[in-house]
């Protein structure tokens, strides 16, 4: 429990930090002198850092020590913070987005949530594990909610008294690395039974994967159209589409974020009688494609609280699939590969991310047509359909 409660506290502190960053880092960057573009290359490239840097860590977790990687992550969350909030030279940035770990979409990045599962589902029953992860993710919810929250208030509140919008945006970034410092504190904390007993006797073959990488290759080959399609509506770039397209000030997009990230967080927790009900695969499709459905009606929306709530019935349905794909993962794998299975297919959903926010110059020339949203809702449903298609008849551990 002791092991349980400091993995839940670092995630709660770690997606905190992201909602806060998530509604000021694309504003932060214009007020730094970025354009729109510059702003998309560097999401990318950020989300790119992210994917070799977590590739790197989870791959090797299991044999090297699940603490030390976790430990390592925060440092280099840390890294990219301080580089972020005191540079102005757009390379700079570039270097410290392809070396730190940073979330511009608000959700995960690094090699934190693939690790920290791997450690919870130790002595874990697989009966057991869509419920641990439902609260895991619930608990990530509430906090990038409070932290969007915080986020737009924050930097509204001291705007309002005589801050300039650049140094109250710089204020949020710092706070996304003081949280990194916490973290290192809870993963040093941490026990040994967190790690794989069988890491050191198994031989791996390719990438921390032996008998099932099949399996996940093509799991990982799925997320990564998902994931690519989720780029183009991460929270950092629906909050500038909002901004521009209905001049949504810092207040309501982080009122808007942090309601949107509180439903995503209860739903999900109706994401383990669901399976139960009617298995994983069933619950991660059925849940996923009429949240895409709406997130093609937004942009259709004729005001701004017409879109919002849109955006937020989606949000009610949309992360449900979320500790059901998880818990399918781990379900795939052998124990000695849970890490690595994680690792690579959260790499995948990276890489596809990765590509998407270098295209926003485009997608958001005209923010009057939500090309952004069109563009997601619709690969999101073509992912649904094939996810149901090869994953309803895969046996499970």
């Amino acid at each position: 429990m002791r092991d349980l409660a400091l993995l839940f506290s670092a995630r709660c502190v770690r997606l905190f930090a992201y909602g806060t960053l998530a509604v000021v880092l694309a504003l932060f960057l214009r007020e730094n002198g970025l354009s729109t573009p510059q702003i998309g290359l560097l999401f990318s490239l950020t989300m790119a850092g992210d994917t070799l840097m977590s590739l790197f860590l989870t791959t090797s977790a299991d044999r090297l020590g699940r603490r030390k990687t976790l430990i390592a992550g925060a440092l280099l969350m840390l890294v990219a913070s301080v580089v972020f909030a005191f540079s102005h030279s757009f390379w700079v940035l570039v270097a410290a987005a392809t070396i730190g770990v940073l979330s511009p979409s608000g959700n995960e990045v690094g090699p934190f949530l693939p690790v920290e599962q791997a450690g919870l589902s130790e002595g874990l029953a697989s009966d057991k594990r869509v419920q641990v992860f439902a609260w895991y993710n619930l608990a990530g919810y509430f906090s990038t909610a409070a932290g969007a929250l915080l986020g737009g208030w924050g930097s509204h509140a001291l705007q309002q008294n005589g801050m300039t919008p650049l140094e109250s945006y710089r204020w949020i970034v710092c706070a996304h690395g003081a949280a990194a410092l916490v973290m290192m504190a809870l993963y040093a904390a941490v026990s040994k039974q967190t790690e794989t007993a069988s890491a050191k006797t198994s031989v791996p073959t390719f990438l921390g994967l032996h008998k099932s990488r099949g399996i996940v290759f093509k799991l990982s080959a799925l997320f990564s159209v998902d994931a690519f399609a989720g780029g183009f509506v991460m929270q950092s770039l629906i909050a500038y589409w909002f901004h521009l397209r209905w001049g949504a000030d810092e207040s309501q997009l982080g009122t808007m974020l942090f309601f949107g990230n509180m439903f995503a967080g209860v739903s999900s927790l109706l994401a383990a009688p669901l399976s139960r009900r009617i298995g994983l695969v069933n619950t991660m499709v059925w849940t996923h494609l009429p949240s895409n459905i709406l997130l093609v009606l937004v942009p259709f929306m004729p005001n701004l609280p017409a879109a919002a709530g849109v955006l937020l019935l989606r949000f009610c349905l949309s992360q449900m699939d979320v500790p059901t794909r998880q818990a399918f993962v781990v379900a795939v794998v052998d124990p000695d590969e849970r890490s690595a299975a994680g690792g690579v297919t959260n790499v995948a959903r990276s890489v596809g991310t990765t590509i998407a926010p270098a295209l926003t110059g485009a997608a958001f020339a005209v923010p009057a047509l939500g090309i952004p949203f069109l563009v997601a809702g619709g690969l999101k449903i073509v992912y649904d359909l094939a996810l149901w298609g090869m994953a309803r008849n895969t046996e499970l551990n």
